[in-house]
């Protein structure tokens, strides 16, 4: 076998061996990181606050995350076993839906950055959404595994989009009554997710216990700029209530591959 010879199979060794490196490093990034969120509340905090913003003042990347904005105090970070879910998740320290912090004078109106940054579910998906599909979410207190505050940003379950479309010509700022797999909700459109319109305040207005609740916010119709938005809660309290909404995402984004 010549020198040539040899040392292109040397060539194309090295390059499997890269391959196999780079796919075993990704599995066990990924089973790492779920073990870490699975045993460390703070891991989410972690990340953000000693890699992605470090990163981002050092270097102007955002590092493990997918943007670090400063101005704006959030950072964005891809779920890196489901398909399009990504979370926002501030980079100040407040650690959930419980927090003051949240219905403080100027607090931050972190529904809108989180529906302003579906962009990169749609990257994700290789798909423009209609607003319907996509939805935001957070779990309450006892039903969550980190306790720094993140929004799910992901797409819409396709059964709930469709029963939520009887809502979209409600008179805004009133709410319904809705039921999702067994659990009692409440619906209300809204034509602002800013201000007076935060979820956070919507749902603070007549519930003293913000730990308890879980918030979804989706598109009224196809464009919300048009057609406002629906925000659906429910809380732990409440007979069939429920703390988590999340399972109102479809975290594999099935809605892309039917329509």
């Amino acid at each position: 076998m010549t020198t040539l010879m040899l040392a292109a199979q040397r060539r194309v060794f090295l390059r499997r061996r890269a391959r196999w490196a780079a796919a075993l490093a990704i599995a066990f990034t990924a089973s790492a990181c779920a073990r870490l969120a699975a045993i460390d509340s703070n891991a989410l905090w972690k990340i953000v606050d000693l890699r992605c913003v470090p990163s981002q003042q050092a270097t102007g990347t955002p590092g493990q995350c997918s943007e670090v904005n400063l101005d704006k105090h959030y950072a964005i970070l891809k779920d890196i076993v489901r398909r399009s879910q990504h979370l926002l998740i501030p980079t100040d320290r407040i650690t959930g839906i419980e927090s003051p912090l949240l219905l403080a004078p100027g607090a931050r109106d972190y529904w809108v950055d989180a529906w302003d940054s579906r962009t990169y579910v749609e990257k994700s998906v290789k798909r423009t959404l209609p607003d319907n599909l996509l939805g935001v979410e957070i779990n309450s207190q006892f039903r969550r595994s980190q306790n720094q505050l993140h929004l799910h940003i992901d797409c819409m379950r396709g059964d709930v989009s469709d029963a939520l479309a009887s809502h979209a010509n409600d008179v805004p700022d009133q709410w319904h009554d809705e039921t999702f797999d067994g659990d009692r909700y409440r619906v209300m459109r809204v034509i602002s997710l800013a201000k007076a319109g935060n979820p956070f305040r919507l749902v603070a207005r007549n519930n003293t216990d913000m730990a308890v609740q879980t918030i979804l916010i989706t598109g009224a119709g196809p464009s919300a700029e048009k057609d406002g938005w629906l925000v659906v809660n429910s809380n732990l309290d409440e007979d069939k209530g429920s703390g988590m909404a999340e399972g109102l995402l479809d975290h594999a984004c099935k809605v892309v591959d039917e329509r």
